[in-house]
């Protein structure tokens, strides 16, 4: 029996697409996960960093290196293949799931424009 990876978190799955073109801070995935949301999604610190714990666990990501910019250790992290590929299958769902309303005429109990 084929065993099912429960679907990622919004957070999750905006803070992996924000590490697709390499590796980011933490201020730089809050910035870039507000960007992609069009400013709905505003991750708090202790979100983001409790998410990356979790996801650095199960191997989805990794921290890449540390730099010390005013005094302060500035850590970066990057996708794993494993996080990666979580990313891309989840992508596909989401898209298989909406393809069963996106293009219908109507929704049951609405008008149609």
């Amino acid at each position: 029996m084929k065993r099912v990876r429960p679907t990622l978190t919004e957070s999750q799955y905006f803070i992996l697409a924000a590490l697709m073109d390499g590796p980011l801070h933490g201020y730089g995935i809050v910035k870039a996960t507000e960007r992609a949301t069009d400013g709905r999604l505003k991750l708090a610190v202790a979100t983001l960093y409790g998410a990356l714990e979790r996801m650095e666990q199960t191997g989805l990501v990794v921290a890449d290196h540390e730099e010390i910019v005013d005094g302060r250790a500035r850590r970066y992290y990057r996708l794993t293949e494993d996080g990666t590929a979580r990313l891309e299958q989840e992508a596909l769902r989401m898209q298989q799931a909406s393809a069963h309303v996106i293009g219908r005429t109507s929704f049951p109990g609405t008008v149609p424009a």
